[in-house]
């Protein structure tokens, strides 16, 4: 933590406020107070209150619905809803680029139902950057939102409909300011993710929109302007501390007591018509929210001039495919792999490592390491990468251009997962099982292979599972980090779409694809060895 995030963060602090060397806060006020960097930093901050509040409106009859309402194959939607908050951001990005761009079947539909050309013409525009980030953080508000309204007495609201009350004021007396702790809970969740949002914006927003996370990308990958990428970082990350210290000074007031039921006794099937109607619309527009987008990126996969079929994806596994990939892709499908499978296991080491100091060591030190462990997980991805190439080239040994930089980002990123889903289980394990087997006469390791692990077998799977999915998407900081000879396979997809032509364009939709599944895939399998609470952050 300390060589491979705290030094390499706070290198960019420095580089921000003594670029010479020596502290000058004229130069990065000069910086700050660039046209530029203010335009930058307005439409970081209102794209992201504007997607946040988009994601909320739209999520809420969703997370009525699974709160409320037992339907078949209830379980299955659920699991499947989330799936597109864990795709990689250049999935999501081909995903809209697919359903919105020229080649879009949607579009040429409407084309030929016209006559003409297809008004629906919305890559590189600020409506596609929100429809994606909704897409992309709908499954947030769905589980916290939902999670606590399934737990809500329901009678509360029927009484308050008994004493008078139209079913909008019940709501907005009684339910909503219950409702509020996790409103903005996920709102300020969707809000750090929007205001960071780097793949979406880089892929839809086109050369007229960037985030503070793109121009520190554009300064440092294009321009070589580190001095400016640096200020950047250091406003970022100053946004971020004020957003979070705000967030839970807000929380902490919202804080109520809660009598709370189990899930399962709230929830019941449609009854009337209405209800049967509204659970219908929910589930239509959760299909052609979450699900249009992943259904023309497959339709795109398999389209080719002379018809539909496997082309682009025997594509990506041609030997003489190299182009400005510099590798062949089917390369970058083994690179993703090689470097997930090399994350998970240093991320699940360390992780059973941290979480054993946390469980074990209670007191003021091990909740300031517990905290030190989640910085990761609210720090930008880009700021990360940006990091490590500035600090990493002064240690003993210049590590800016070694292969295993890129599974050593990607463990660091997903480590907060790792150790919020072994703690829990951890801490509940009674310390007199341990003491019994050591007085049977087995060894500190043994106990704890026959008793502890055993126990947390499960939840070390879930955080494997998440850290295997958060490092064969991570694109931020692999972006910063990654060789040319080596790419991933988002990095794949990203310089695909940045090729002419109509074979490289669905050999990048084959490519997000099989990303997608991938991701899907383990995403489904942690929801199967979830028990409980298990897992969750």
């Amino acid at each position: 933590m300390l060589v491979f995030f705290v030094y390499p963060v706070a290198s960019i602090l420095l580089l921000g406020v003594a670029p010479e060397g020596r502290p000058d806060l004229g130069a990065l006020v000069a910086v700050l107070s660039r046209p530029f960097v203010l335009e930058v930093a307005w439409f970081t901050l209102w794209q992201a209150a504007l997607s946040t509040l988009l994601t909320v409106l739209l999520a809420l009859p969703g997370a009525y619905l699974f709160a409320r309402f037992d339907f078949p194959a209830k379980r299955l939607i659920s699991a499947l809803a989330i799936v597109p908050f864990v795709l990689p951001t250049v999935v999501v990005a081909s995903a809209f680029l697919a359903l919105l761009g020229p080649r879009s079947p949607l579009n040429a539909w409407l084309a030929g139902l016209l006559g003409g050309e297809s008004p629906l013409r919305l890559e590189h525009t600020i409506w596609a950057i929100l429809l994606a980030h909704v897409f992309y953080n709908y499954a947030i508000v769905l589980r916290l939102v939902g999670g606590l309204w399934s737990q809500l007495d329901p009678r509360l609201e029927e009484a308050a409909r008994m004493l008078g009350a139209t079913r909008w004021q019940a709501f907005r007396q009684v339910t909503l300011p219950l409702l509020r702790p996790a409103l903005a809970s996920a709102a300020s969740i969707v809000f750090l993710f929007t205001f960071t949002s780097f793949g979406v914006i880089l892929l839809l927003g086109g050369p007229r929109f960037a985030t503070l996370e793109v121009e520190i990308y554009r300064q440092t990958a294009q321009l070589l302007n580190l001095e400016v990428a640096a200020a950047l970082s250091l406003l970022q990350m100053t946004a971020l501390g004020a957003l979070l210290l705000l967030y839970s000074r807000y929380q902490a007031r919202l804080a109520v007591g809660l009598r709370l039921l189990p899930a399962r006794s709230t929830a019941r099937p449609p009854r009337s018509r209405r209800e049967r109607l509204f659970v219908a619309a929910n589930l239509a527009g959760m299909g052609i929210l979450l699900g249009l987008p992943l259904a023309v990126l497959l339709e795109r996969s398999l389209a080719r001039p002379a018809g539909y079929g496997l082309g682009n994806y025997a594509a990506l596994f041609a030997p003489e495919r190299v182009s400005g990939l510099f590798v062949p892709p089917a390369e970058a499908i083994g690179n993703s792999l090689f470097f997930a499978a090399l994350a998970c296991a240093l991320a699940v080491s360390l992780g059973l490592l941290a979480s054993a100091a946390i469980a074990y060591r209670r007191g003021p030190l091990g909740h300031a390491f517990d905290a030190l462990l989640m910085l990761p997980l609210g720090t930008s991805a880009v700021i990360v990468g940006f990091g490590f190439l500035v600090s990493l080239g002064r240690l003993p040994f210049d590590l800016r251009t070694s292969p295993l930089l890129i599974p050593l980002a990607h463990a660091l990123l997903a480590l907060p997962f790792v150790v919020r889903s072994v703690t829990p289980v951890m801490r509940s394990i009674d310390r007199r099982l341990r003491e019994a087997a050591a007085v049977l006469g087995a060894s500190p390791g043994r106990a704890w292979r026959e008793v502890d692990l055993p126990i947390i077998g499960r939840a070390a799977l879930v955080g494997a599972g998440f850290a295997f999915a958060v490092s064969l998407g991570e694109f931020g900081a692999t972006v910063f980090i990654a060789r040319p000879e080596a790419p991933t396979m988002p990095l794949a997809v990203f310089r695909l779409l940045g090729q002419p032509g109509e074979l490289s364009f669905g050999m990048a939709m084959a490519m997000a694809c099989l990303l997608m599944a991938v991701t899907a895939a383990a995403m489904l399998l942690i929801d199967r060895f979830r028990a409980g609470a298990v897992g969750q952050l």
